[in-house]
């Protein structure tokens, strides 16, 4: 990178750090209004399936446009955390959207325009980094324990989010768009295990990158994650009398 973009690239990080402990706060004051949180005066919407779409896309396209857009050297093994960005951002983009049984929700523009940023951003921040800094993960870093570590929390954390929407999908029939209490998986134990699988999805990707690239990613999605499932949380203790009060909102026996 040029010195311009050196700089340019460093405020990016420190600014988005440091941004997100203040939406970590304020996610816990105010609920992104979509999905069971839709209400009105958020401005104009669309139809859910097209706003995860358009939100998504993104972190398909732009990480995968900075990490070839590098010039620095891009062996065969760095290639294995391009598989799995593109692994959970395809899924995320384009076949999840298509999965919900959400009859006729919508979301707001604003909402979506948001989540467009935000992929543009962090996108950038770990497409750049690894398609510059790539020739840093050599073959033994593939045996390196942080590595191992950070690649089975990123496959565990897809397996529990994976799992977790499924459950979610068949509580509803084709064309419903109503509330059910899940069960199973590590709904024993708390109320958004998707969150929980994704927080520890990007956690992972953390630690096997060992950058602070992904240190920001899994920083935001603590941030976005954690209010939304104490939300989430409450909402059904809300609406069901005779929900699980032992269980957490994502981590299981703590939060």
């Amino acid at each position: 990178m040029s010195g311009f973009e050196t700089q340019l690239y460093d405020g990016l990080l420190i600014a988005g750090l440091a941004c997100a402990a203040g939406v970590f706060v304020l996610l816990h004051f105010v609920t992104a209004p979509y999905g069971r949180h839709a209400r009105t005066g958020w401005g104009p919407s669309i139809g859910s399936v097209s706003g995860w779409v358009l939100m998504e896309t993104p972190a398909v396209a732009v990480f995968a446009a900075f990490f070839l857009s590098g010039h620095g050297c891009r062996p065969g093994w760095v290639w294995v955390f391009v598989a799995l960005w593109e692994f959970h951002y395809v899924q995320r983009a384009l076949v999840f959207p298509f999965r919900l049984r959400e009859a006729g929700k919508r979301i707001p523009v604003l909402i979506v325009v948001f989540g467009i940023i935000f992929n543009v951003y962090n996108g950038y921040l770990n497409g750049r980094y690894l398609g510059v800094h790539g020739g840093a993960y050599g073959p033994a870093w593939f045996a390196d324990p942080r590595f191992l570590a950070g690649a089975a929390a990123f496959a565990a954390g897809m397996a529990i989010n994976l799992h977790s929407d499924h459950i979610l999908r068949n509580l509803r029939q084709p064309g419903e768009s109503g509330y059910r209490i899940p069960q199973g998986g590590l709904f024993r134990w708390v109320s958004c295990p998707n969150y929980f699988g994704e927080t520890l999805a990007w956690a992972g990707w953390a630690v096997a990158t060992w950058s602070l690239p992904g240190l920001f990613f899994a920083v935001w999605t603590a941030a976005n994650l954690l209010p939304r499932a104490r939300a989430h949380h409450r909402w059904y203790l809300a609406h069901f009398a005779e929900y699980p009060t032992a269980r957490k909102a994502i981590v299981p026996y703590l939060y």
